[in-house]
């Protein structure tokens, strides 16, 4: 009920300040889980993202978010899921399954991290590893126009025009036996960001976004807002 009082408040604002266009809003079902795997351009792709659907979207975001009191109480009642970046948090990833097992809508940035540049970036597994372990369909999006708006680094947004572009299910249903699998999982997460860069029309770049806030820059293992990591044993 909080989740639903605030999108009716929010979502209009958010939809008129930034005459955000929707495409292909079909491809998302009314019901059961679902994946959206997004790029990831500013702190508005959360608002603007959710702004488009009326399904309550569910998100992982780091612990820092949760730090303030005001934050950690909203964030909290709006079902966002805190995230200890480059610890492997488990507790992360098991609630982020029981959110799609439990038929709701979970946006993912496989990045990981904001983009500094405006460019597509290597994504993280975390996706792929979802989708295989809960049978979510994967539905790709683009952000277009929130790097503009807000790029990390800036306070103040622009108002110039966004738009979410939704593009059609990704099924790997058939792979789901290869869920311990790296190479499966690599192969996965790279088709979902061809998806998206597709729809985005991003350069891409066959590199992790850097991130200065997490001291380990571990590649596939590491989870942050890319997905967290389930841990996996060595052998």
């Amino acid at each position: 009920m909080f989740y639903e009082a605030c999108w009716w408040v929010i979502a209009p604002v958010v939809r008129g300040l930034w005459r955000v266009r929707v495409e292909g809003r079909k491809h998302v079902p009314r019901k059961g889980p679902v994946i959206l795997a997004s790029n990831h351009l500013s702190f508005l792709d959360h608002f603007v993202l959710g702004s488009t659907l009326r399904r309550q979207v569910f998100y992982i975001s780091k612990m820092q978010h949760f730090e303030r009191p005001v934050r950690r109480w909203f964030f909290t009642r709006w079902g966002v899921i805190p995230l200890r970046r480059g610890e492997g948090d488990t507790e992360a990833f098991d609630r982020s399954v029981e959110v799609l097992k439990g038929g709701h809508v979970y946006a993912i940035y496989p990045e990981g991290t904001r983009s500094l540049d405006g460019k597509l970036h290597k994504g993280h597994t975390g996706v792929a590893r979802l989708h295989l372990l809960t049978g979510a369909p994967i539905v790709p999006v683009a952000m277009i126009g929130t790097f503009e708006a807000l790029p990390k680094g800036r306070s103040r947004p622009s108002l110039t025009k966004c738009a979410v572009r939704y593009g059609p299910p990704l099924d790997f249903s058939d792979r789901r036996a290869q869920v311990e699998d790296r190479k499966a999982l690599r192969e996965i997460t790279d088709e979902v960001m061809r998806a998206i860069q597709r729809l985005s029309n991003q350069e891409y770049v066959d590199e992790y976004q850097y991130n200065p806030e997490v001291k380990t820059h571990a590649g596939d293992e590491r989870g942050s807002n890319g997905g967290p990591r389930k841990a996996v044993k060595k052998t």
